[in-house]
């Protein structure tokens, strides 16, 4: 039975845009960066301000297609080891989250958690969290740790740095 959750009937998104600002955040935290680098966070906020609402939408859509194809990803591999994607996952993604006291809400900790089971089962992130009403400000910067927290954990499996961009990149070329 179809889901009106399923990936086929969600818009991938701006998933080019997305995947740049993960990517530069990951080169950030491999650099070993305290914190942001300020020219970093000028760019990323001048990028940010110039979206148009629709391009801002499309963004956000970008963003849980990351989710979507790193938990997808996950889940496969953890599957190959005869693992749950969800108990191996979901328990340190909740404490990483946790610890982003500065930036992540704790209200919002459960709906990133929740996108991330529904990625994890098939469904699509961005569908699944649009049944609970529009995206808020607060939810921004939790959704962009989310991505950026299962790209580096696809990375630190792999043992290479650039593993989740290429895996994306690679998808989006093919």
């Amino acid at each position: 039975m179809s889901s009106p959750c399923d990936p086929e009937h969600a818009p991938a998104g701006d998933v080019d845009g997305a995947l740049m600002l993960i990517d530069s955040r990951l080169r950030a935290l491999y650099a070993a960066q305290d914190e942001t680098d300020p020219e970093q966070q000028r760019l990323s906020d001048q990028f940010a301000a110039s979206l148009s609402p629709a391009e801002a939408d499309a963004l956000l859509d970008g963003a849980c297609t990351l989710v979507y194809l790193f938990a997808q990803w996950l889940r496969m591999a953890y599957e190959e080891h005869d693992k749950d994607v969800i108990e191996y996952v979901v328990p340190g993604f909740v404490g990483s989250l946790r610890m982003m006291t500065r930036s992540i809400r704790p209200e919002t900790i459960p709906t990133m958690t929740g996108m991330v089971v529904a990625a994890a089962t098939g469904l699509s992130p961005n569908l699944w969290r649009r049944q609970f009403g529009k995206w808020t400000r607060e939810e921004m910067n939790p959704l962009e740790a989310t991505a950026l927290l299962l790209a580096e954990h696809i990375n630190r499996i792999t043992g290479d740095h650039d593993f989740a961009s290429r895996l994306v990149t690679e998808a989006l070329s093919g």
